[in-house]
């Protein structure tokens, strides 16, 4: 099994038919999320298997440590040897997350965050930025706009690193953090997840910090993400906060092993 080898989806591509969930066997792909397609168990993933991005129809999937020269079918190239949309090169561990799409006009929303059991800024937001997609999509399909909504759980610091995660929850628009900058206070649902202190993310609007947006800030956000010429590149570096570290190492030292004194899957 693979620390550095597990697939990448392209949301702006996938169709979420759930071909590649329903074909992978070893579990990398979270089927109670079927059929959109959530890589949340990297460490599952075989070295060098292409068989899900083989099987994908729009050649949505590649995969990070791609040395071999594969590509997608339908000719797309692999992302990891494509030229960045900034000009620069995405390479292998430092894959560039841009989200545009220049083949057409989509509008591509991305809710990542933690916990939807426990947290509850990220249970909260969940709720606030449904509403605001569901109000929002007739007014951009009105315009010629696809609207793409896909909610990822950043399961652990392999997941953390494949989305160039800073802080939970994070919403992006077209790759786009609708966040300026990233504010965060502690969060005694995580830290109560991890058994270690934790901050996660507030909404700074309007002079004002909410742990869960409003309606106002979510929709003018996304409305300024999808319509402005940024493309939402975040090529260079990525090192995971020391802050997710804490949760994720928490996180894991929490979770009960099995009776034979392993990780028993």
């Amino acid at each position: 099994m693979a620390k550095t080898w597990y697939p990448v989806i392209d949301y702006a591509s996938c169709i979420e038919c759930g071909t590649c969930v329903n074909f992978c066997p070893h579990h990398v792909y979270d089927k109670a999320k079927a059929p959109s397609p959530a890589v949340t168990d990297t460490m599952s993933c075989v070295d060098h298997c292409h068989g899900c991005g083989k099987k994908c129809p729009v050649g949505a999937i590649t995969y990070v440590g791609e040395d071999t020269g594969w590509t997608p079918p339908n000719g797309k190239a692999q992302e990891a040897e494509a030229p960045c949309c900034c000009g620069g090169d995405a390479k292998e561990e430092n894959l560039c997350s841009c989200g545009a799409d220049s083949s057409g006009k989509k509008v591509s929303i991305e809710y990542l965050y933690l916990d939807l059991n426990t947290c509850d800024r990220c249970i909260g937001t969940d709720a606030v930025l449904e509403e605001v997609v569901v109000a929002l999509t007739p007014a951009f399909e009105l315009a010629g706009y696809a609207v793409k909504y896909n909610k990822v759980e950043i399961t652990s610091a392999d997941v953390a690193a494949q989305y160039r995660f800073l802080s939970s929850p994070t919403i992006r628009v077209n790759g786009l953090d609708i966040c300026e900058s990233v504010a965060e206070s502690n969060c005694g649902c995580c830290g109560e997840i991890s058994g270690t202190d934790v901050d996660c993310r507030v909404f700074e609007y309007e002079g004002k910090s909410y742990e869960v947006p409003p309606k106002a800030m979510l929709a003018e956000s996304i409305l300024k993400a999808a319509f402005g010429e940024n493309c939402g590149c975040s090529c260079g570096y990525y090192e995971l906060p020391e802050n997710l570290k804490r949760f994720f190492d928490g996180k894991a030292a929490k979770t009960p092993q099995c009776s034979c004194g392993g990780n028993c899957r």
